[in-house]
């Protein structure tokens, strides 16, 4: 092949080719990044606020089982769940308000509290109730 060919080669390549597409990357990571740190902190939060309603629920059952068993009190509802919530939640959950309601035939508890954010300034409330029926022993 000539050198004349290879030259004529060469620029209709560079013509095929198209313009440049300098800057591109960097815009689009300008847009990209931001929008996926935001999904992965709403992604972080849903599963923080996830686990701050399982465990106010599971102590408010354990107040509920403690408070209903036979002979036992509105006290011993409250401090089952308090020692569940503070077992459990472990820096991921505050129980502010435990609230112990036992009648004669059931207990019932409600556990509310936070939740830990990752955005601040921001409180995810939390507030779980659970019954149970109370236990007595009945002749007959």
């Amino acid at each position: 092949m000539s050198t004349r060919w290879r030259t004529v080669d060469r620029l209709s390549s560079r013509v095929r080719r198209g313009p440049v597409d300098s800057g591109v990357v960097s815009l689009e990571m300008v847009v990209l990044v931001p929008a996926l740190m935001v999904m992965m902190f709403l992604g972080m939060q849903a599963a923080l606020v996830y686990h701050a309603r399982t465990v106010a629920i599971a102590a408010a059952e354990e107040g509920a089982r403690a408070a209903a068993s036979q002979g036992a009190s509105t006290a011993d509802g409250r401090a089952a769940a308090v020692a569940f919530a503070g077992d459990a939640g472990v820096g991921m959950f505050t129980a502010t308000a435990i609230d112990v309601e036992r009648t004669a035939e059931i207990a019932r508890v409600e556990v509310t509290g936070t939740s830990v954010s990752v955005v601040p300034g921001w409180t995810v409330l939390i507030a779980q109730s659970a019954s149970a029926p109370v236990e007595r022993i009945t002749t007959g």
